[in-house]
């Protein structure tokens, strides 16, 4: 029988052969002992590596489902609910995933707000900051393509209104939308790159970041506790630094890491009691693109904005969704480099804690309100009054048949008609005196601007009467809306008849 000295020699043999050749032990030992100011052992100091830690669970917790998850337009929605009902505890695994999400986003957002007040973002930490900007806009892109990979109504419908958003960036729009989706539409190829962005190409680039970021904090050390008058100066910051650690500090492990443990630790238990208690988020009804009476939501981190452009004017919307994210991260990523130097205290940068409190007060006043609000489209106008008489007499069978289409495929919800409907999508009443037939179906099959593209929820006979409605709409007697490139080369409309999505019309 072996002693247990010569089970420790043999453990040491074994530590020491993977040491010699590995080399680890001396690096990772100076990065737990790496001195760190003794007021900064404090519990303000623990968000980041809970939102490491919470990066973790979602990096093992995502390859538990990959394992299951079919990322194909016909089985995904299936196989989350083969893992919710036929998996053990596959339910609550999507739950850990889910929640986890939500936590992690709610850390890194504190993580951001403590370091902005206590002046962390200044020297010589300006890329530490740059780099936590861009992993916040990295987790919130997790959470859209997550919501995506569930492939029910909201995420096919949101995903949609996603594409339609950014079918407005000029020049690059188009292409911009066809390299996410595939294609014009959300199909079969959609799902697949999403999935190879939330399990390939955005974990690893946050891996990659997470791991930078943990580089310099070890590089410069963690921020001091701020001081009123204490002045951060680029000449004299350094050395005062060195010298106040050398003097005060304390090593990391075990004096200050305890801190972080029990918080990483309480985090992980809170988000295992959402997932026990409240359980997987979603699916919800199986995607259906014939289906358009729907009023697509965002998950949580998300319903701000969708209350934003909720609440916004159609006519408002575009240049908000152009300008606000380039003012909002050029600021973000400008701050370090144009204020830099100075104090660091709270106390004597009231502008910061007036813009943390109003932008605090903003997100939770929309975000609550995202909880009720409709989208703006009316989704009950098709259930309103008919089609007025006045739309229908004088109409061939066809036209007839096209406005039945029209009501009972909710197109009302967005657009106006004899001055019911929503106001989402312009009005229709003189459609036919601004788009030509050909313009029309092309607008119908694969949208542009604010509306989706319906390729798939029409059949071709439902677009030729659609169409054929829509050309009656003139208002009052206007000319018909004319394609002059084609006049020019001697050819109309009327002998050209449109092919879209491979299909003739006609």
């Amino acid at each position: 029988m072996e002693s247990p000295k010569g089970k420790k020699s043999t453990s040491i043999k074994l530590f020491n052969w993977f040491e010699s050749r590995l080399g680890l032990a001396k690096p990772l030992t100076e990065a737990a002992q790496h001195p760190t100011p003794e007021r900064s052992a404090s519990w303000w100091y623990v968000f980041g590596s809970a939102a490491t830690v919470l990066l973790m669970l979602q990096v093992v917790t995502g390859i538990l489902l990959a394992l299951v998850y079919s990322p194909s337009a016909g089985e995904a929605w299936s196989s989350l609910q083969f893992l919710n009902h036929n998996v053990t505890l596959g339910w609550f695994l999507r739950a850990m995933h889910g929640w986890g999400s939500d936590f992690m986003i709610a850390i890194v957002l504190i993580h951001l707000v403590q370091v902005f007040l206590f002046g962390a973002y200044k020297f010589p930490r300006e890329l530490t900051w740059i780099i936590g900007v861009f992993l916040l806009l990295l987790t919130l892109g997790m959470a859209f393509t997550g919501q995506v990979l569930r492939f029910d109504q909201d995420a096919y419908w949101g995903l949609g209104i996603g594409a339609s958003i950014v079918s407005r960036i000029p020049l690059a729009g188009g292409p911009m939308v066809h390299l996410l989706l595939g294609g014009p539409i959300v199909g079969g190829t959609t799902l697949t790159r999403f999935f190879a962005l939330h399990v390939f190409i955005i974990p690893g680039t946050l891996l990659v970041l997470v791991g930078l970021h943990i580089w310099m904090v070890l590089r410069l050390g963690i921020n001091e506790w701020p001081m009123p008058g204490r002045i951060v100066s680029k000449a004299s910051y350094v050395q005062e630094y060195h010298e106040a650690t050398h003097k005060d500090g304390i090593p990391f492990v075990p004096d200050a890491a305890w801190k972080d443990a029990v918080f990483a630790a309480a985090i992980l238990l809170s988000v295992m009691a959402c997932a026990a208690l409240l359980g997987p988020i979603g699916p919800t009804g199986q995607p259906d693109p014939t289906i358009i009476q729907t009023a697509p939501k965002p998950d949580f981190a998300f319903l701000w904005l969708y209350a934003v452009l909720a609440y916004l004017p159609p006519e408002l919307e575009t240049p908000f969704l152009f300008l606000a994210p380039i003012v909002v991260i050029g600021g973000m990523l400008l701050l370090p480099l144009v204020a830099g130097e100075g104090e660091k205290h709270w106390s004597r940068r009231p502008v910061a804690v007036v813009m943390v409190a109003v932008i605090a007060v903003t997100l939770g006043a929309f975000t609550r309100l995202g909880t009720y609000t409709p989208w703006s489209p009316l989704m009950n106008a098709w259930s309103g009054d008919p089609i007025p008489t006045r739309y229908l007499s004088g109409r061939s069978p066809l036209e007839r048949e096209g406005a039945l289409v029209l009501q009972n495929k909710q197109c009302r919800n967005c657009h106006a008609l004899g001055g019911e409907g929503g106001m989402r999508g312009p009005a229709l009443d003189n459609i036919a005196a601004r788009m030509t037939e050909d313009q029309m179906i092309r607008q119908v099959l694969q949208g542009g601007g604010n509306m989706p593209a319906y390729g798939k929820a029409l059949s071709p006979e439902e677009t030729r009467a659609l169409v054929s409605f829509l050309m009656t709409l003139r208002g009052k007697d206007l000319s018909p809306a004319q394609d002059y490139s084609r006049q020019l080369t001697g050819t109309s409309a009327a002998t050209q008849p449109a092919v879209e999505n491979g299909a003739r019309v006609q």
